[in-house]
């Protein structure tokens, strides 16, 4: 049964679902190489001017949905295209099919997406599919629910047409034998296992949508969960607003709400950039520890407007407009 058929079904019933929009729901190859720059200061495009941002340098992804935002299609599509690049990725280790597995040798992804009505999806430790950004839409979509987990996340996927694979490649089977030899858990900044894709997109129309996905952190233990499929960590879109996304370590991007924060800062009048700062701020101001981890942000408002902040220096994030991929050098509070 699909959500709003659900909704619709119960009100009549008498349940009493006299919900407002933030309670049942969550508030639905370039054509020029990626060119360098070396600030995330204001970028400022005219209103309704498409743009995909992306964390990272994840070059096809951002290019893939930026073109399907200029050819019309809506900003949570793009945004699910263009993250599927990375999913499909076997050599990126950190998100879909070939990600690091657990310390059992499980690997589980997480994935997030929210569209410009505020409505959202997510799905978590989930086994056996590759595109689960387009699962977590699914999820919104066709049933009453925002989240489901595990089994209950891959069983669903077979009842709408996903194929099950095995995410555990030959590559990342062979680093997990090789780490249990004298397993050690310690998070490397800017390596490997922080490597989410966030992607937030502004299409034709004006609106706002995103999406967030990940194998989470290198051998992380059983069950573990972090801030990528989390709505208000990993991602957070307001489209009166804007939106923002997370990458680094999901435990210290939670503990501050991240994405929420950062939308909740341009309501009130900062600039992406400097609220994405500020949201930085947060997690350094709580944790005199953060020089040993990363935490990294993207905001973009209505105005089409971008920034980003992080904590250590290296992270890059894109932004496709007008046919060209930016690929943009992040401001840091720690410089090497």
């Amino acid at each position: 049964m699909k959500r709003r058929t659900f909704i619709k079904n119960a009100s009549i019933s008498g349940l009493g679902l006299a919900v407002g929009s933030s309670a049942l729901n969550c508030d639905n190859n370039p054509k020029s190489s990626s060119t360098p720059e070396t600030k995330s200061n204001t970028m400022k495009t005219p209103l309704k001017s498409p743009i995909a941002i992306c964390t990272w340098a994840f070059v096809d992804a951002n290019a893939k949905a930026g073109q399907a935002l200029e050819n019309g299609k809506n900003a949570l599509d793009a945004a699910i295209a263009g993250v599927s690049v990375e999913e499909e990725n076997l050599k990126n280790t950190t998100v879909g099919k070939g990600g690091t597995p657990d310390r059992a040798g499980n690997v589980t992804l997480d994935a997030c997406v929210m569209d410009s009505t505020g409505d959202c999806g997510a799905v978590v430790c989930a086994e056996n599919i590759t595109h689960v950004a387009a699962l977590a839409k699914q999820v919104m979509t066709e049933t009453p629910h925002v989240m489901l987990a595990g089994q209950g996340a891959e069983e669903f996927a077979y009842t709408q047409g996903f194929k099950k694979e095995q995410l555990l490649t030959e590559d990342s089977k062979k680093a997990w034998e090789t780490w249990k030899k004298s397993p050690e858990y310690k998070p490397i900044i800017n390596i490997e296992n922080h490597d989410t894709i966030g992607m937030l997109c502004l299409d034709k129309d004006g609106d706002i949508a995103g999406a967030c996905t990940s194998s989470g952190l290198s051998y992380k233990m059983k069950g573990r969960v972090g801030d990528s499929p989390i709505i208000g960590s990993g991602l957070f879109i307001d489209n009166a607003i804007g939106g923002a996304a997370a990458t680094g370590l999901g435990e210290e991007i939670m503990k501050t709400v991240g994405s929420f924060l950062i939308v909740e800062l341009m309501r009130n009048g900062m600039h992406p950039q400097q609220a994405c700062e500020e949201a930085v701020r947060r997690v350094t101001s709580k944790n005199p520890n953060y020089k040993d981890f990363q935490v990294a942000y993207i905001a973009i408002n209505k105005a089409g407007e971008t920034g980003a902040y992080c904590i250590h220096e290296g992270f890059r994030y894109m932004k496709y407009q007008d046919g060209v991929n930016h690929n943009i050098l992040s401001e840091c509070v720690v410089k090497a």
